[in-house]
């Protein structure tokens, strides 16, 4: 089968969740056997860095991008707002990207042309108009929703009326696109449920993220301690990560640190603004981007992950589960895991139940072991990629034989 993965920024290096889900996919199909081009979108956000990239990578996926200057300017959000038009979503349309994509597929056969995330639907009717492959729309979040639940949890009365402005153009785009395309799949059961209700005549699929088990092998078990190390990893320029983490210092981190003044906090991510470096709450540092994620995550037992906002799955916790550590997280983040709040991991939604937890896992640390050895099989039976990819398959030829 030949596949044409259309990617709204490189999937490499593996900067946040978005870059990691897109790469897995890669990585997967082509360890089965497709043949798979990838044609991205390069940002000022996001450029291309091709060191970043294997040689054989580059090589099998013939790798291309197209730079797309999404900068966030007022005018053209103005103009596109009075065009009734989600400019977070028409930042991401570029004619060269059109032009660029119409040549490819103007010269090559594809069976499948696989589109990564809303931000890549501008493309359905270039795709159309060049060529009969079916097209793929992999939905990694319910955007709209996003933008909701930031409207709701924003005190700041003109932030909150961008924020619905934003949500009601999204959610207008979400609710019609399904109908251009020939099947969709989702990371998660309730934004399938949501999608499903939309255009329940198109054919969908939930597609979980998945990983490579072997990426996340453990030198030592997990040991558990009555004196654990906290911390926080995920993509800082992202508005729910910083919004959860701002939550958590102002509104929890105080109750932790009053009762148990040794414990440390440690946040790191791509993109942590200024105002975050710079803040000096007692026992947090910031230490913005890291070598390895993976080792990070293990020099520390418990993760924490504060959302408020934001919708399909946290790839960072599933991250952190396979490597056995112990997660602390709210309602919002375990959303689209079938996970047992106590078993897998922990979930809490104020700052008394982020202390509660906290205090558990400081007087029963026995507790913390069996929850790391539970995180990690789970993953392995739930989010092993090979699996995973074998459902994607059969999913494309559920569709090329509609």
């Amino acid at each position: 089968m030949r596949i044409l993965q259309l990617c709204h920024k490189p999937p490499l290096p593996p900067v946040d969740g978005g870059c990691i889900a897109m790469h897995n996919i890669t990585k997967g199909l082509l360890n089965n056997g497709q043949e798979v081009n990838v044609l991205a979108i390069e940002t000022p956000k996001h450029p291309v860095k091709l060191q970043a990239f294997p040689k054989d990578y580059l090589q099998k996926t013939r790798f291309e991008s197209v730079f797309a200057d999404t900068t966030v300017r007022v005018m053209d959000g103005i103009r596109a707002v009075l065009k009734r038009k989600s400019y977070h979503i028409e930042r991401f349309n570029s004619k060269d990207m059109a032009c660029k994509l119409a040549e490819i597929l103007k010269h090559e056969h594809f069976d499948i042309v696989h589109v990564e995330s809303i931000y890549m639907t501008p493309y359905v009717d270039v795709i159309r108009k060049n060529s009969s492959a079916k097209i793929v729309v992999r939905m990694h979040n319910i955007e709209h929703q996003i933008w909701e639940r930031l409207a709701s949890n924003e005190s700041n009365p003109f932030m909150k009326f961008l924020y619905h402005v934003n949500e009601k153009q999204l959610r207008k785009v979400e609710d019609s696109i399904l109908n251009k395309v020939d099947g969709y799949m989702t990371i998660s059961e309730p934004d399938y449920q949501y999608f499903e209700k939309t255009a329940p005549e198109i054919p969908g699929v939930v597609i979980p993220f998945g990983i490579d088990m072997d990426n996340y092998e453990l030198e030592d078990d997990f040991i558990a301690s009555d004196k654990p190390s906290l911390c926080h990893i995920g993509s800082m320029n992202w508005s729910p990560n910083i919004e959860g983490i701002e939550w958590f210092l102002d509104d929890v981190w105080p109750l932790i640190h009053e009762a148990h003044p040794d414990l440390e906090f440690t946040v790191a991510g791509h993109g942590t603004p200024d105002h975050l470096m710079q803040r000096k709450d007692a026992n947090v540092k910031f230490v913005g981007t890291v070598p390895d994620a993976n080792e990070f995550m293990l020099d520390h037992e418990l993760m924490i992950v504060p959302l408020l906002s934001g919708s399909g799955i946290r790839v960072k916790i599933v991250e952190a589960m396979a490597l056995g550590r112990v997660v602390i997280t709210t309602s919002v983040g375990a959303e689209g895991l079938s996970v047992e709040n106590g078993k897998h991991l922990f979930i809490a939604d104020t700052p008394e139940e982020f202390l509660s937890v906290i205090n558990k896992c400081i007087q029963t640390p026995d507790l913390c072991t069996i929850i790391s050895e539970n995180a990690r099989g789970f993953i392995s039976l739930h989010h092993n990629n090979e699996l995973i990819t074998d459902k994607l398959l059969d999913f494309y030829h559920q569709i090329l034989a509609k």
